[in-house]
This record gives C-alpha cells, structure tokens and sequence, in this order.
C-alpha cells in the first residue's frame, strides 16, 4: 500500500510539472519575428510585400537594374524603355501608375500577350525593384494626345483585320489574338507592323511554306516543330501535322502572312482611326463593338 501511495504520488507530480511547464509556454508571449527589411506599415501588403519600391533612388540598385533591363527587357520595351514591341514605360507613373501594379504586371504577366510571369526562382523581388528604380530615372516621352475616331477604326478593322484576327472570341485565328493589344504594343509599333516597317513575327506565327512528295505546295503558319514532324495552321485556317519525310520542301518565309497596309491600301484618315481603336483593346468587350 505504502509502494502504491508513492507511486501515484511520483505520477501526480510528474502530471504537475508537466501542466506548468504547458501553463507557462500557452503564457509565454510568442517569439517577434526579427522584421524585414522595407517592410515597416504602411507601406506594406498583407503578405509583407512593399507597396512602394524600397530601393528608389539608391545608386547601386539602379546601376543593377540598368543591367537587368538591358538583358532582360530592352528586346521588347526599346534599350531606353520608350517602347518597341512592348510598351513605353516611362510614363508608366506620370499616367497614374503605382510602384504596386507594376511589381505585379512584372510578377504575374499579362494573360494573352508575350509578357509572361517572371519566375520568382529565376527573378527575385530584388530584382524587380532595382529594375523599376532604373525606369523611374529614365526622362518620360512627352505624352500627346492620341487622336482618330475608334468608331470608324472598329469598321476598319471588320473590313480588313476581322478575317485573320480575333478580338473578345470574334473574328479570325490566322494571326495574333488582339482582344488585349492596347495593352501589349505601343501605337508607333502598331503602325510600323501596319505599314510593313517592322519585320517583327510573334512567335507561333512565323510563316512557312511545305511541299509534299505529291506536289502540294502549302503555306500557312507555324505552330509546333520537332526533330521529325511540324504542325502548322493552313491559310483557311486548319490545323495540319506532316511527317517531315513526307516533304520534299519545307521553308520558313521571312514575310509575313500578314499583308502590308501602304497607303495604297489604307489611307492615313483610316490608319489613324484603326490605331485609335486598337489602342483601347483592353480586354473589356466594349472594345469590340
């Protein structure tokens, strides 16, 4: 009897310890998390992202991200960020922009255009700052006011575009879809893609030309390739795959399907007016009516 009094009494004050030491840890206040850096209220997002880029305005971060644009960004928004085949993103700020949304357009991409998500295994957030504080030291072009009417511009397009190009799910699919061009290409690139000056194909639409061993020659665009087949879309539109020893020719064309609009075949007036109304498709089904 006495060993089992003392037994429950071991037991008993092992359970004590144990529910004070329990006691003590649910009081004890949890450990502070050492901050990060640039990540003091209020300029931080619930996930502790900044709102605003830290490194504006540091010599160093700058310097780092003139050499990540130069790689990285100059192919497609111009070596001085004034636009190419992106768009200008100088006067990204001026227009109302945030340091925010362009941390985000630059992290996530753009759906349907060639700006694609940066990889946060391959691009850092560092690394997206220190390029934006480069932008921002870059002198804005000065903004004009575009002119032409989008009204005419939208019939422009139905006469002559509709055919190869799809805006909000209508229209064509030989070339590019456009339903969110305003957002992916500068007016200037528009009109030299227009007007036959900029040689530029968007990948997946580069022209080919195949000839099979019976003779049939066919062009069309090129979608897919590998070592031992292509699939291309045909100038009426269907998706075709060939066996590249069933070719006797196959060649890809350095000019586009697309043909060019001189002023023969589009006059300045109805240029400026297809220019407006490409400028305001955005995504938004508005743009296509």
């Amino acid at each position: 009897m006495r060993r089992t009094a003392s037994v429950v009494a071991v037991f008993t004050a092992i359970a004590l310890g144990v529910g004070a030491e329990i006691t003590l840890a649910q009081d004890r206040a949890p450990a502070r998390a050492e901050p990060r850096p640039f990540d003091s209220p209020p300029e931080r997002l619930a996930q502790g992202r900044p709102t605003k880029n830290p490194y504006e305005g540091k010599a160093d971060a700058v310097s780092n991200g003139a050499a990540m644009f130069r790689t990285r960004c100059a192919g497609c928004h111009g070596p001085d960020a004034h636009g190419y085949l992106g768009p200008d993103l100088t006067g990204f700020w001026a227009a109302g922009g945030t340091d925010d949304r362009m941390f985000d357009i630059v992290r996530k991409g753009i759906p349907g255009t060639e700006m694609i998500a940066a990889d946060p295994a391959r691009v850092l957030d560092r690394d997206i700052w220190q390029v934006m504080a480069y932008i921002r030291t870059l002198n804005a072009v000065p903004v004009t006011v575009p002119t032409g009417d989008a009204t005419n511009g939208a019939q422009v397009f139905r006469t002559n575009c509709s055919s190869c190009h799809m805006v909000n799910a209508r229209g064509g699919q030989l070339g590019p879809d456009l339903s969110r061009i305003g957002s992916a290409r500068p007016r200037a690139g528009l009109q030299g893609k227009l007007r036959g000056t900029s040689t530029f194909i968007r990948p997946g639409y580069e022209p080919v030309t195949l000839v099979t061993k019976s003779g049939e020659r066919i062009r069309g665009v090129r979608k897919n390739e590998d070592e031992f087949s292509i699939q291309i879309m045909d100038m009426r539109e269907r998706l075709q795959g060939y066996l590249k020893d069933n070719l006797t020719e196959f060649r890809v064309e350095k000019q586009s399907v697309m043909p060019v609009y001189g002023p023969d075949r589009l006059n300045d007036r109805d240029l400026n007016d297809l220019l407006q109304y490409l400028a305001g498709l955005r995504g938004g089904e508005s743009a296509s009516r």
